[in-house]
């Protein structure tokens, strides 16, 4: 006989604990505020740059001292005879980026142009020192 009171409380216990067990999961707030704003809204982060200002910036990321753009005096875009002029006449340059739809080139190097062919550069091409300028 014992062992059916030992059964039937263990039954009881079990029932009570599944019931306690969802109502406890069921629960709901009872907190009816809402939720605090702040005053200050967040201001945007700056705009992503592209194009040009995005080109310029992989050029510098690279680190070099010197940052030139070139484009042609007539504001067409550059050819193949423009890039090939430029890599001959400026070899020290380790880095070419075409920007604007190829009306631009943006070169970086550690050689200081100006100790080498800028002056001939400068008679075929818009010449625009970007050394420093942030």
């Amino acid at each position: 006989m014992p062992y059916k009171l030992i059964k039937s409380n263990l039954v009881i216990i079990a029932t009570l604990l599944v019931a306690a067990l969802f109502a406890s999961c069921n629960r709901t707030s009872t907190n009816t505020e809402s939720p605090v704003v702040p005053d200050t809204q967040a201001s945007p982060g700056p705009s992503p740059k592209t194009g040009f200002e995005a080109d310029l910036e992989y050029v510098r990321k690279g680190q070099y001292t010197y940052v030139w753009v070139f484009s042609r005096k007539d504001g067409k875009p550059l050819d193949k005879n423009d890039a090939a002029y430029l890599r001959t006449n400026a070899p020290q340059v380790v880095d070419w980026v075409t920007s604007e739809e190829g009306k631009r080139v943006i070169a970086g190097t550690n050689f200081d142009l100006a100790q080498g062919n800028l002056a001939l550069l400068k008679r075929r091409f818009n010449v625009e020192d970007y050394t420093g300028k942030e």
